[in-house]
């Protein structure tokens, strides 16, 4: 089982963000990790958690990094009890609020593993996507995060901006190999609705050259594709553990969770979700839904295809892409040779 927490503060809302964050809510941060807290009790219940249950846990937002740790201590407290001893605790941070005080705070209440949103090492970059940090910030964080103990340490990168250039985005990697980091997030750079790009969807790039750019020189660098956007010497479990479609607990305003074929879905309002954090949305998802999410999930990741759970008419649709050398193929599973080609090869298989 894993465990995400859903982080809605943010310092500044970048020009590309789409998730559910806020700028003008901090007064409110007291009563929502008092909200998390009930919420996960119930979660922990209906989940049926038992001890060493947890395998990983993960906070995201928003920005983790903007909530003192020892606003989290109660929730630890809490979800100790379930936690695996070699359980993967994630923590995502942005540079500029990610200080040795708020590392060190949070390694001393169990996080093993930090992944900081740096997106560019480009000044003029991070300036157009409404970054709060500095180039030197997001290194500097980096060192003091490795310095404090961290076991394990990525980085975000954002790539397809209207002004990246393959020199650009080299530089980008570059720097952040001179980092002592194990794992890098490397993002095509999507126009969402409600977001300040959305208004200007011309400063993303339409060229796949660069994607296949980016990943190329990752990998040329030691760190192995374990999905479409996610490059390591260490693959997180986290991670692999939704492209499973493992159980997870979704807790906080905006969160998502997922328990055998149904997804809850807390408010996502703060204030609605401090006053009533059970207030939780049920979507019973059927067969087919559940087979084409882990179809989707399967190809665009090294999780791959088991045969059994393909119908008579995919697996000699599937047949043909072996054939055609697009999937690597063995009695039992299908793997894809190329994840830029996952939905296309998924839609291929559905009909």
């Amino acid at each position: 089982m894993l465990v995400y927490i859903h982080i809605p503060y943010c310092d500044s809302k970048c020009h590309y963000c789409s998730f559910n964050s806020y700028v003008d809510k901090f007064d409110t941060r007291i009563d929502y990790m008092k909200a998390l807290h009930t919420q996960l009790s119930f979660e922990l219940k209906r989940f049926k958690a038992s001890k060493e249950s947890i395998e990983t846990l993960f906070i995201g937002g928003g920005t983790p990094s903007t909530v003192a740790p020892e606003l989290y201590t109660p929730i630890f407290e809490l979800l100790k009890p379930y936690m695996q001893k070699e359980a993967e605790i994630t923590t995502e941070a942005n540079p500029n609020s990610a200080t040795r005080t708020w590392l060190k705070g949070m390694k001393d209440i169990g996080v093993n593993r930090v992944s900081f949103g740096v997106q560019s090492f480009d000044e003029n970059k991070l300036k157009a996507l409404n970054r709060a940090h500095t180039p030197k910030q997001a290194k500097d964080a980096v060192m003091i995060a490795k310095e404090l103990g961290f076991e394990h340490l990525s980085i975000d990168l954002i790539y397809n901006y209207q002004g990246d250039t393959k020199t650009l985005l080299l530089n980008d990697i570059e720097q952040a190999f001179k980092l002592p980091i194990e794992h890098i997030s490397a993002y095509e750079l999507t126009i969402e609705d409600g977001t300040k790009f959305s208004t200007t969807p011309e400063v993303r790039q339409e060229d796949e050259n660069l994607a296949f750019f980016v990943s190329e020189e990752i990998e040329k660098r030691g760190f192995n594709a374990y999905e479409i956007s996610n490059f390591g010497k260490y693959q997180s479990k986290h991670n692999k553990g939704y492209w499973e479609l493992k159980n997870y607990i979704g807790a906080g305003a905006g969160a998502v969770g997922f328990l055998k074929d149904r997804r809850f879905y807390p408010n996502t309002d703060i204030e609605a979700y401090i006053n009533n954090p059970l207030h939780i949305t049920e979507e019973l998802l059927s067969s087919d839904e559940l087979l084409t999410e882990k179809i989707f999930l399967g190809l665009r990741s090294i999780i791959g295809l088991e045969k059994s759970m393909l119908t008579e008419e995919m697996q000699q649709r599937i047949e043909i892409l072996c054939q055609e050398k697009k999937l690597k193929c063995d009695n039992k599973h299908y793997y894809n040779n190329n994840f830029f080609l996952s939905d296309e090869l998924a839609l291929f298989l559905l009909g």
